[in-house]
């Protein structure tokens, strides 16, 4: 079975065979113990340290459809290596330029991406609720700002609609989680602990959909609720929506009031707080399993794992972009 490896260690990439080789190398040059990983089990690659690697190596990566995600020291998210859209498709692009050139039929589709993450943010509140975590307040203020969503004409007022929503939730976050407070949202640079959790965990999440639509014909740099641009996939920021609060914020609650990350896995730099190797791997080891978490589709009637469900995402977003069947985003029961 594929999995992702996380390389949290400077170091040197090469092949033997069908093997991948890394080659760990601190700041003095000195070389520590080889890891050797088969790579029919590689699934992606997440690279939080400097990686030497060679054009050979990555041609490697590419027939074997293993992706490469970058991070610089600060948990940014710098780009990925993709393997070659193999699946892309000329009708499909087609189709999908149409969607996002149609103000209306764009508009209608960026809704739903609102609608779902909303719909999953207020789930996890509830869920929180019923557990002497007294969010009502911004249960109701959630309730009443998803009610304009459909009323939204222009792609900036529900952006800003959704900044609403995403604000209220976060305000939340001070009441669920123990010992940890997260005040105001503040990206760059997060401020402390649990805002530097927050990126760290979204762009994880970006990844994945990344990922998955790279399995699919859809085009990542078509998106709706968010305009394509340089160096981004905006399709990949749309989905992310659906699932940050299923996979990144779930989890987040999880390693902080279960203890697995503290205070000391963090650091002080100027006015950043920056997450020290031992929160990346925790975090990132917490993610996998939820990834790997398995649970009863209600509508395919059979188990299927969160990562599995983000690649149904994106083949519900296709037919809906065919014609075939309206996209209803992905809304969590429990």
């Amino acid at each position: 079975m594929k999995k992702a490896y996380y390389l949290f260690n400077p170091g040197r990439l090469s092949r033997q065979d069908n093997t991948l080789k890394f080659q760990p190398v601190d700041e003095n040059g000195v070389e520590g113990q080889p890891r050797f990983i088969p790579i029919e089990t590689v699934d992606n690659i997440y690279c939080f340290g400097s990686l030497d690697a060679n054009s050979a190596m990555y041609n490697f990566l590419g027939k074997n459809q293993v992706a490469v995600h970058f991070f610089d020291y600060y948990e940014h998210y710098t780009g990925s290596f993709m393997p070659k859209e193999y699946l892309l498709a000329g009708k499909m692009q087609v189709e999908q330029t149409k969607y996002y050139l149609s103000d209306k039929k764009r508009v209608a589709l960026a809704q739903k991406f609102v609608f779902g993450g909303a719909y999953n943010m207020l789930k996890n509140l509830q869920y929180y609720n019923k557990r002497e975590k007294d969010v009502s307040q911004q249960i109701e203020a959630i309730d009443r700002y998803m009610v304009g969503i459909g009323d939204t004409k222009k792609i900036s007022e529900l952006m800003g609609l959704e900044g609403n929503i995403r604000q209220t939730y976060y305000e939340a976050f001070d009441v669920i989680i123990n010992d940890f407070e997260m005040g105001n949202r503040t990206k760059q640079p997060p401020n402390n602990e649990v805002n530097a959790l927050v990126s760290f965990g979204n762009m994880m999440c970006y990844t994945v959909c990344l990922d998955q639509i790279f399995h699919t014909q859809l085009n990542p740099t078509i998106g709706f609720l968010h305009e394509p641009g340089f160096r981004r996939y905006s399709l990949a920021l749309d989905l992310a929506e659906v699932f940050k609060p299923i996979l990144v914020d779930r989890t987040i609650f999880t390693v902080l009031n279960r203890k697995q990350i503290k205070a000391s896995d963090f650091r002080r730099e100027l006015n950043r707080c920056v997450m020290k190797d031992s929160a990346r791997k925790l975090f990132a080891q917490a993610f996998d399993e939820r990834l790997k978490e398995t649970f009863k589709h209600r509508n395919l009637g059979k188990s299927v794992s969160y990562k599995h469900l983000v690649k149904l995402e994106c083949y519900k977003l296709s037919k809906h972009l065919l014609n075939m069947e309206e996209y209803r985003p992905f809304k969590m029961n429990w």
